[in-house]
């Protein structure tokens, strides 16, 4: 068990990533703070997308071409806040939070990702049923990265 400095001294460190994130233009990939001999880093993602069109340079994996990739990148999705690790339930052995079929409110925890020892929780930003989980437990995943997919939810579904 952890002594109550050291895990004051963690918590006021998750405070100040969770408010420099909230501060910082962009979308952040990695934030690294320490506290003995103080050291920050923090690394943008590149801001400037590539074009629709453009060729996959000869170094970059080519996407994946056929129609689920079409049909996915046209539905709603649940995002990954941070680049980390993506969990689908609270804990090993645990149910997942979500499941094909379920129905999801905007606000409703679906997963949470782990980066730097912090569990950020990921939650669906409209209601909607799933109809795809993307990306696998345990997996590592990017920033803005897909990680369910939604049938939005009309009047009638609700």
């Amino acid at each position: 068990m952890a002594d109550d400095g050291s895990e004051q001294v963690l918590d006021g460190l998750r405070r100040q990533a969770r408010r420099l994130v909230d501060d910082l233009a962009g979308p952040v990939r990695r934030v690294r703070l320490r506290s003995g001999d103080a050291a920050l880093e923090v690394e943008w993602h590149d801001p400037v997308p590539a074009p629709r069109d453009a060729t996959p340079s000869a170094g970059a994996p080519a996407a994946p071409a056929g129609p689920e990739t079409a049909a996915a990148s046209d539905r709603p999705a649940v995002r990954s806040p941070v680049v980390g690790t993506f969990y689908r339930s609270p804990e090993p052995g645990a149910a997942p939070f979500v499941a094909v079929g379920d129905l999801v409110r905007p606000g409703q925890v679906i997963g949470i990702v782990e980066a730097m020892k912090l569990m950020n929780e990921v939650t669906a930003g409209q209601a909607g049923r799933v109809v795809e989980v993307l990306v696998d437990d345990g997996k590592p995943v990017e920033y803005d990265q897909p990680l369910i997919a939604l049938d939005p939810v009309t009047g009638r579904d609700a």
